[in-house]
């Protein structure tokens, strides 16, 4: 195990680019087995999660090759495999693979996924989707079945824009006969992004970024392998944009598509940061202490789930008091009992926090529970006084990319360490 040291009171000065997104690349690794050729992934993340789906596309049979951040899937020689329990529970998003092995094979049988404990995150969405598009599916012993002998179009209306339902679903919908409709479809640029991929393999899908996305089915035959360019991932340039504004910094965060970003940024010029927007980067600006805020948390566009923890991380040194409600996930506050040990005052009541600023904050002895809470971690480490250390810091890996080295970078006083 490895953990972070972190000692605060830096200013973060000088200019961070943005990686690859994690949440484009994860589906469209998915996705390059209905192909069944050689497809190339540009700006694709080194990541543990990355990792994780490449090591379940290779035990399906695919080929997969890293050099830098390209990443190459033979798809040629997959077979529909039954994917293990422990594999599963490496990553949630390794159940991307359902929808393109069902509509490829006609059948598929995976454990039931692990991932962050963030909250309840059902697959009976994904399923009704499929039973829509004629699957059978079969839930025993921990694990899904599905099979089809043909998938064919249907309206499928979710109850919740689910992202990983609806990227389930549309990859799915590719290869049944005739037209699929989701309608209440999550609107996540990560969408659109798989639209693009899949359209450039030969799919017909419309309606991407709206509520609902059209999808003309092909045969098999008609999808070729593609070349494609992720997008940049809209929460790690977030958390580089709060990194700033928590240590009263001046940083500039490139490849950044800033129209993915709107709500964070209303919300850090609401609290009297200073942010400038160009048309590939956003620079943020710490003006002294930030003022209170209030944020609720709601699908895209609306304020991202993801982003929810290390905007708390900055509110904890906000003028006033703010009020943060989570709509996504109701067990995302795992961060609290941390930040509060080093100094936060922070109340919890139902799925709202209520959050006194403080002077400072205080180093100490920490853990990371999940991916963006130990992000927000790292954030208030960065401006506490004395050194903190963080322990769990794999979490920080399955999502940001080398995060130590570019914070160092920007002047930040980390280090890696081994336990």
């Amino acid at each position: 195990m490895q953990k972070f040291v972190i000692v605060g009171g830096t200013r973060l000065t000088g200019t961070v680019r943005a990686s690859g997104s994690k949440n484009a690349t994860l589906p469209i690794m998915a996705a390059c087995i209905l192909n069944g050729g050689t497809s190339v992934i540009h700006e694709a993340p080194r990541l543990l999660d990355v990792s994780v789906m490449k090591d379940v596309l290779t035990y399906l049979g695919a080929k997969v090759t890293s050099e830098g951040n390209i990443i190459t899937v033979d798809s040629s020689n997959i077979r529909p495999l039954e994917i293990s329990e422990e594999l599963m529970r490496r990553m949630r998003a390794s159940n991307l693979v359902l929808g393109a092995l069902l509509a490829r094979f006609g059948k598929v049988k995976i454990s039931h996924p692990g991932g962050c404990q963030i909250g309840s995150r059902p697959m009976n969405l994904h399923l009704k989707g499929l039973q829509a598009l004629g699957a059978t599916i079969q839930e025993k012993f921990g694990y899904i079945t599905a099979e089809a002998e043909k998938l064919s179009g249907a309206d499928i209306h979710l109850d919740l824009p689910s992202v990983g339902a609806t990227e389930n679903l549309m990859m799915a919908a590719v290869l049944a006969e005739g037209v699929t409709t989701i309608k209440n479809a999550a609107r996540e640029p990560e969408i659109v992004d798989l639209q693009n991929f899949l359209n450039n393999m030969g799919a017909r899908i419309k309606g991407g970024g709206t509520d609902t996305i059209k999808i003309e089915g092909v045969r098999p035959g008609h999808l070729k392998p593609a070349v494609h360019t992720v997008i940049p991932d809209r929460i790690e340039a977030g958390t580089h944009m709060v990194a700033a504004a928590i240590t009263g910094g001046d940083v500039t965060v490139t490849n950044v598509i800033p129209e993915h970003l709107e709500p964070l940024l209303a919300k850090l010029r609401e609290a009297g940061v200073d942010v400038e927007v160009g048309d590939d980067y956003v620079r943020v600006r710490g003006k002294g202490r930030v003022q209170a805020v209030d944020i609720k948390t709601m699908p895209y566009p609306g304020f991202p789930t993801d982003m929810q923890p290390q905007m708390m991380a900055l509110l904890t040194l906000a003028e006033g008091t703010s009020v943060i409600t989570e709509t996504i996930f109701e067990n995302r506050f795992k961060h609290v009992p941390e930040l509060r040990r080093m100094g936060a005052d922070i109340k919890v009541e139902g799925q709202s926090v209520i959050i006194k600023g403080v002077p400072r904050l205080s180093g100490a002895c920490v853990e990371a529970s999940d991916l963006r809470a130990g992000a927000a971690l790292v954030l208030a480490a960065l401006a506490a006084e004395d050194g903190t250390v963080l322990e769990n810091v794999y979490h920080i890996d399955r999502g940001y990319e080398q995060m130590e080295l570019k914070y160092r970078a920007l002047g930040a006083r980390i280090i890696r360490v081994n336990n």
